[in-house]
């Protein structure tokens, strides 16, 4: 674990105890190809103390609906039985982090707290809250991304091609082969009860409306599974194929990578000792690598990622002088759920999103574009688009998303395009556009039903 030091961040110091080494686990929900874990059984193993995971469910988050917390909770389900076969007790905490995790290091003595790297506000305020409730050292590993956040830039990083320079200067020092865990010695003085996980349920207070899908099953070995079936059968033709909504050629992998059921880097260096074609590799690990990692960026660096004020200046100005514009269509929050605008095509993509939990990216792109077009205010748009990505999307809530949407409403990581009505200096989409690209009605008549 040479790159592992640059993982780690302490964000408490304080004085040990005898007692156990916890790994808080959050983002990263699987035991392989974990640093964060891989970090806090190496802590374990040294001083010679038990090693637990601890998973504090909140009972509401963001927009999450029951569709996203199903699949969460099946995932865990499967992390807390393959934890036991390395002697590793799992405990799940019901609540609020800040209430339940120090209540734990307390009646515990846990001796050291390790997490995972979250940029999410929700997040860092909960780790905030947690470390001033407790008195023991408290580590942060980034085990979400190759290079890690806080490591690669110490700034916001203004678009891809700046942030890549830097990624792929390091990449041949993290992208590397994982450790393996080590099965740890069995105890019976730190131990976890089996978790109830049907009683968990009882215990969300999330809308119960938007239902868990069928078409993707949870949980890590599931995902890797998911990239099997993709090299073997999707990859090869990925680069040629990947923005085309009615050809099934993406990875399926989103709603993994949001909840750490798969390592990014797992999934990078299996698709490079796969060996496939060049171009759909190299188009696929800068989407998986530097996209991604460029979203975490965006979302650390800028605290407003999730507004009007995270927008670039030129964004902010264009989009304030357009804001009287005259538009065409108004629609409310409630009709864009409803897929209830004057657009089959934009239609068809909200109802991909209701019935399937995720929506083709390139539609994605369109969809917030329109929203844009057709609400009084950018911020009004802005707020739809977050809404109804959170509340409907398996990977919602996820720093992807929020740049996704602060990049086709507000300009984020782009530049200024030719003037026009509405939109300002945004870049443009439109339905020709689309028709260009695809089938737009093999598209239409799957999803408007």
């Amino acid at each position: 674990m040479n790159d592992l030091q640059q993982r780690i961040t302490l964000l408490k110091d304080g004085r040990e105890t005898r007692g156990p080494v916890i790994y808080w686990m959050s983002r990263d929900q699987r035991v392989h190809d974990n640093y964060a874990l891989l970090y806090a059984q190496h802590l374990a193993l040294t001083k010679n103390k038990p090693l637990g995971v601890v998973f504090t469910l909140v009972p509401a988050f963001l927009e999450a609906s029951i569709r996203q917390y199903d699949f969460m909770l099946k995932g865990l389900e499967q992390t807390e039985k393959e934890l036991a076969r390395f002697n590793i007790p799992f405990f799940l905490l019901a609540g609020e982090p800040h209430k339940e995790l120090p209540e734990f290091i307390k009646s515990n003595a846990v001796s050291i707290l390790v997490t995972d790297f979250d940029p999410l506000k929700i997040k860092l305020k909960w780790k905030k809250n947690v470390s001033n409730k407790i008195n023991i050292p408290f580590y942060e590993v980034d085990a979400h991304n190759i290079v890690p956040c806080r490591y690669v830039s110490d700034k916001q990083e203004f678009a891809a091609y700046t942030i890549r320079p830097k990624i792929h200067k390091h990449l041949p020092e993290f992208l590397t082969e994982l450790p393996e865990l080590k099965q740890m010695k069995k105890q019976e003085i730190f131990s976890a009860s089996p978790v109830d996980w049907q009683n968990t349920y009882g215990k969300l207070v999330v809308n119960k409306e938007v239902k868990p899908v069928g078409w993707i099953n949870p949980g890590e070995q599931n995902a890797l599974e998911t990239l099997r079936l993709f090299l073997e059968n999707k990859f090869d033709r990925y680069a040629e194929e990947r923005n085309d909504p009615v050809m099934d050629a993406q990875s399926g992998l989103s709603p993994y990578l949001h909840f750490g059921q798969i390592s990014a880097q797992r999934v990078a260096l299996e698709v490079k000792n796969y060996g496939g074609n060049p171009a759909s590799e190299r188009t696929f690990l800068d989407e998986l690598i530097i996209r991604r990692e460029l979203s975490d960026n965006f979302c650390f660096y800028n605290a407003y990622y999730d507004s009007f004020e995270g927008f670039p200046e030129w964004s902010k100005n264009t989009l304030t002088q357009h804001k009287v514009d005259k538009r065409g269509f108004i629609y409310t929050n409630r009709e864009f759920e409803n897929a209830l605008t004057h657009e089959d095509l934009w239609n068809a993509a909200q109802k991909e999103l209701i019935t399937t939990g995720k929506m083709h990216g390139y539609m994605r792109m369109y969809w917030a574009k329109k929203i844009l077009e057709w609400t009084n205010t950018p911020r009004y748009a802005l707020n739809v688009a977050i809404h109804l990505n959170d509340k409907y999307e398996l990977d919602g809530r996820d720093p992807n998303g929020y740049t996704g949407c602060a990049w086709s409403i507000g300009g984020v990581h782009d530049r200024p395009w030719p003037e026009r009505e509405i939109l300002g200096k945004i870049r443009y989409m439109n339905r020709n556009g689309a028709k260009r690209k695809f089938d737009i009605a093999a598209y239409i008549k799957k999803f408007n039903i």
